[in-house]
């Protein structure tokens, strides 16, 4: 009896603290995950074309508060890529908040 108490009082002791660190990951960062309202389509560039280059461009967009984009960073992706993406993201619109976030964003050209 006195195994089983114990055993019950460590598995509901670890429950607590899976749940407690389940929701601490889960929790957007602040500001982080504006919905976008107007996506600009990035230009495939001619070299991937006839190069088949395809991938994942992944970029940080420093969001004003009016849901403009006030700066990108690349995080990765092909470097043939990369200026097509980052001048699509430039041109996108956020919704507004209060206050300036960074969005990351990801971009897949897929071969059109």
């Amino acid at each position: 009896m006195r195994k089983t108490l114990k055993f019950l009082a460590v598995v509901a002791a670890m429950t607590a603290i899976a749940t407690t660190w389940t929701m601490a990951q889960a929790a957007p960062a602040a500001g982080a995950e504006r919905k976008v309202s107007a996506r600009v389509a990035p230009v495939y560039p001619e070299l991937a074309k006839r190069m088949h280059i395809h991938g994942i461009v992944r970029i940080e967009a420093i969001v004003r508060p009016n849901g403009t984009v006030k700066s990108t960073r690349v995080l990765g992706g092909n470097p043939v890529l990369v200026d097509a993406a980052q001048e699509a993201v430039g041109k996108w619109k956020f919704e507004p908040t209060q206050a300036e976030t960074t969005e990351p964003v990801q971009l897949t050209f897929d071969g059109q």
